[in-house]
């Protein structure tokens, strides 16, 4: 098992991995973004919020060591994350409702998001229950250089989202259904 010779160690590989996985789908999110010119609705861009405080949770861990207090602030942003991406999963719900956005294999983003939420809260259970013998460790300790990388590609994609986001709304709120940027498109009504 992972945690037999070295838990400290097996506990950042995991944080690593789950980090990598909300960089995934941020990413992910992103790319679709752009690709297909889908602007995301300010529901999108909470659910986007949501997993990047549940990644920052992640992160603390895999630069601080694993905490009750990193696992709580994964969770409590995941059950955010849930509640917003529930409330868009119910809007879309009805019969011939398209839904927004286009599908990925066969299910929206916030569905998605939704069972990516579920995922998080699912694995800090897990994380709480293997590595609560080591409490919190608040003591900063070397990252190897893979786990560099990951919490620096994070960074990018944290920074990126918030960038495309304040080009789309600016300073005040965004529109329900975006269809241009704001900052770009200054020409243009909302």
């Amino acid at each position: 098992m992972i945690f037999s010779r070295n838990p400290a160690r097996g506990s950042r590989i995991l944080n690593g991995l789950a980090l990598l996985g909300v960089t995934a789908a941020l990413g992910m999110a992103f790319f679709w973004q752009f690709v297909y010119d889908e602007l995301p609705c300010p529901l999108c861009l909470l659910q986007r919020v949501a997993l990047i405080l549940a990644g920052v949770g992640f992160l603390l861990n895999l630069r601080l060591g694993p905490s009750p207090m990193h696992y709580a602030m994964s969770i409590a942003a995941a059950l955010g994350g849930m509640l917003v991406s529930g409330r868009q999963v119910l809007l879309h719900i009805a019969p011939g409702d398209p839904g927004y956005g286009a599908p990925l294999l066969g299910l929206h983003f916030y569905t998605w998001a939704f069972i990516a939420f579920a995922a998080i809260i699912a694995f800090c259970a897990v994380m709480l229950s293997a590595d609560r013998k080591w409490g919190d460790s608040m003591l900063k300790k070397p990252v190897s250089a893979l786990g560099v990388l990951v919490m620096v590609l994070f960074l990018i994609v944290t920074l990126g989202n918030v960038g495309s986001t304040t080009l789309e709304c600016g300073f005040g709120p965004c529109p329900d259904d975006p269809t241009t940027y704001l900052w770009l498109d200054s020409g243009a009504s909302r």
